[in-house]
Order: C-alpha cells, then structure tokens, then sequence
C-alpha cells in the first residue's frame, strides 16, 4: 500500500503479531501475545436476484457460516462484497501470573472503499468505521464499547477499546504488526 493508512480489506489481509493490554479500573492487568489472521472468505454472494454458491477458502467454521451480501461501490453498480475472516489466538497472563489461552473472531467486510464493517462469526452486527474517521461505539446491553482505531503508523496499528458498564470498566489496547 503507498498511503499511510488502510482503505481496502487487501491491506488487512495476511497474518499479524498481536499483543494486547487489557487494564481493569482497579489497575489489574492483564496482557495478551499471539497472532491474529485476516483470510479471504467467499461463500454465498448476492449477484442480481439470486445466491451463487462460489465455494469458500479458509479451515474455520466461520468460513462455512459465511453469506456473502450484496452493496454497492462508489458509482452504485452491485458487486459482490468480499469478506475476511479474522482469526486471532494466543495466551492471556492474569495479574497472578497464570497464563490461559484464547481466541476470537470475526468477519470484516467492505461496504464500500474506506469503510469497514465488523460483525461477530455468526454474523450478527458489531460495528462499522471509517478509515477517515476510524471510531465506533457498541452496546451490548447496558455494557457500552467504545473503539478508536489507530492506523497512524501503518502498517504497524492499533485499536484501542473503552468498556464501561455495570460490570464491566477496563480499557483494552491491542496493538497488530506485520508477522
């Protein structure tokens, strides 16, 4: 990419070293170190008015559960929206120093250049950014996430995350660089 920042799933794509910092408001820490993975997902794409099965690339369940949707570029023609799914797995160390694994994923997609939208891995809405204004917030309930994405160091990044609810107040700051 010759910009300083990412517009286009082709950026994230590939695999990650992740670390993370996950700070609890009592001043707990627990960290995180493992990789993350962006891979090319293709499944059931909405072209005209029916679905295409086009097959799927990928070794995830979230690659099986995967519809493709349709949305429209720049100029409003339909095209097909490509999808990654995202695949992280590593070690969380606890303040006590007890060390367990964990993993997580999700499926990015692209709207349209710029924007990026995140959903869980079966497919429910997470949140949507923009590469130009790369903030998002979420509810869950009464939990309230807040995310600001950090792409000023590309391709090394970072998204840091506010979460404050009845049970829940840390922030977690995760930061991607190139494997």
């Amino acid at each position: 990419m010759t910009v300083n920042s990412p517009y286009t799933l082709e950026d994230f794509a590939g695999r990650w070293t992740l670390s993370r910092k996950i700070i609890q408001r009592n001043g707990d820490e627990f960290t995180f170190s493992g990789k993350a993975e962006f891979s090319w997902l293709e499944g059931k794409s909405y072209v005209g008015e029916s679905y295409v099965d086009n097959g799927h690339i990928g070794k995830d369940d979230i690659v099986k559960k995967h519809k493709g949707k349709k949305h429209k570029d720049n100029v409003g023609a339909k095209k097909e929206m490509c999808s990654l799914a995202y695949n992280e797995k590593g070690e969380v160390t606890a303040p006590n120093g007890s060390v367990m694994p964990a993993e997580r994923r999700y499926i990015w997609q692209q709207p349209q250049t710029g924007m990026f939208e995140v959903l869980f891995d079966d497919e429910r809405y997470f949140h949507t950014f923009s590469a130009s204004n790369p903030n998002a917030e979420h509810l869950c309930g009464d939990d309230n996430y807040i995310v600001r994405y950090d792409f000023s160091a590309w391709p090394v990044w970072r998204s840091t995350w506010q979460v404050k609810g009845p049970r829940k107040d840390y922030t977690m700051v995760s930061e991607y660089s190139p494997a």
